[in-house]
């Protein structure tokens, strides 16, 4: 029996777990705190800072898992190398790891060593350094930190006056010991989208069809599947998610995310190195194999036999409207009385205003119009915890 050491045990691990659990996989989930998603249908679980790199060591040394599955960007990603070194399978590797936890690595490596089509950017460490930087890219622009999760320290800038804040918020919503901001030019674009992308050990890239989304403050609120894109667009994102995968190397699902501009150009946004938060929607039947199924194959070298399309769907998150640390009341009566609808409520030990504690997620027939599906999702969504998808908190 394969043993897997997953690191961050939030709602997208939690699925893997529950995917690796029906391939007879045993789990060892860890994260900061007790009784995270992931935790609660692992065969053990550790807590701790990952951050730690003594700590994280220890875990290793404890379980001597076959694979480690890294889940979140805050780890001491350079003990990776070590574990990888010694025989131990890390997912998708450890450079793709480390490369992905940083914007810096990622950009740079898509933009000045592969050529990828990027937003304009620079970094700052300094507040003179970043109004520098704004005042080249112009307004409006976007500032992130270089190592964040969930949208966390993002922000648009729309002017000078907006700059102390922004920068503020961004050290601020920084993970790990990375205190540094990217600030990009805004890109103007008609839609975002996810491509699912699986490499394979025994056999070619595949790719999922892509995934509509939006997002506010950098987090996920809305998906959906089939999204409209030209053939040549589409082939514009697979061959650049291909050239990124092949660089950083190694086996399992990525979520690449692109800009389509309004005049048909694609852009490469980000990427990450494992289940993507807006491809929750394949759990509602859109596809024949979840993304976490199809991670889950990736990773122990078993066959894809085919990835398509079998429904129409959509997916909206459930957001919390209050700060707890008592399990919430959920309406499930309301969503679950109709046709065609799941809800995953994550169970999350802790809520927070705006933290994202469910998905609710809507399926059709392939001729389903995914409008009065994302409409059915985000009036569903709603009636859960009585808040919007779209709320401001």
């Amino acid at each position: 029996m394969k043993k897997i050491l997953l690191l961050g045990s939030g709602e997208l691990g939690k699925e893997f777990v529950i995917a690796a659990k029906r391939k007879g996989v045993y789990v060892v989930a860890c994260d900061r705190y007790s009784g995270a998603p992931a935790m609660q249908v692992a065969d053990e679980c550790e807590v701790f800072s990952m951050l730690d790199g003594d700590a994280l060591e220890a875990v290793v040394r404890k379980h001597q898992p076959d694979i480690i599955v890294p889940e979140i960007e805050a780890i001491r990603t350079e003990r990776l190398f070590q574990f990888e070194e010694e025989g131990i399978q890390v997912v998708p590797s450890a450079r793709a790891v480390n490369f992905t936890m940083n914007r810096r690595a990622i950009r740079d490596l898509a933009n000045r060593e592969l050529g990828l089509r990027t937003a304009k950017y620079f970094y700052a460490k300094t507040f003179d350094e970043f109004k520098s930087a704004a005042e080249e890219i112009g307004f409006p622009c976007v500032v992130k930190p270089l190592m964040s999760s969930s949208g966390h320290g993002q922000s648009y800038v729309h002017n000078d006056d907006e700059l102390e804040m922004a920068f503020k918020e961004a050290m601020e919503g920084s993970r790990g010991d990375v205190k540094e901001v990217i600030i990009e030019e805004f890109i103007d674009f008609d839609s975002e989208f996810t491509l699912l992308t699986v490499t394979q050990k025994n056999g070619q890239t595949l790719f999922c069809p892509p995934i509509g989304h939006v997002q506010k403050s950098g987090d996920y609120r809305e998906s959906w599947q089939p999204y409209t894109i030209s053939k040549d667009a589409l082939k514009q994102a697979q061959a650049m998610a291909d050239k990124v995968t092949k660089a950083l190397t190694g086996y399992g699902i990525w979520g690449v995310e692109f800009f389509l501009t309004k005049q048909g150009e694609v852009i490469f946004s980000e990427l990450s190195p494992r289940p993507h938060d807006t491809g929750m929607v394949t759990l509602g039947h859109t596809t024949n194999l979840s993304e976490f199924e199809l991670h889950l194959r990736a990773v122990l070298g078993l066959p894809i036999a085919d990835i398509r399309l079998e429904h129409a769907g959509a997916s909206a998150v459930i957001l919390s409207p209050e700060d707890s640390n008592e399990p919430l009341d959920y309406n499930l009566f309301d969503a679950l009385k109709e046709e065609c609808t799941r809800v995953r409520i994550f169970g999350k030990p802790e809520a927070h205003k705006g933290r994202r504690m469910g998905v609710v997620l809507c399926y059709g027939d392939l001729n389903s119009d995914t409008t009065e599906l994302r409409n059915k999702c985000k009036r569903l969504a709603k009636t859960v915890l009585g808040t919007d998808p779209y709320e401001r908190f």
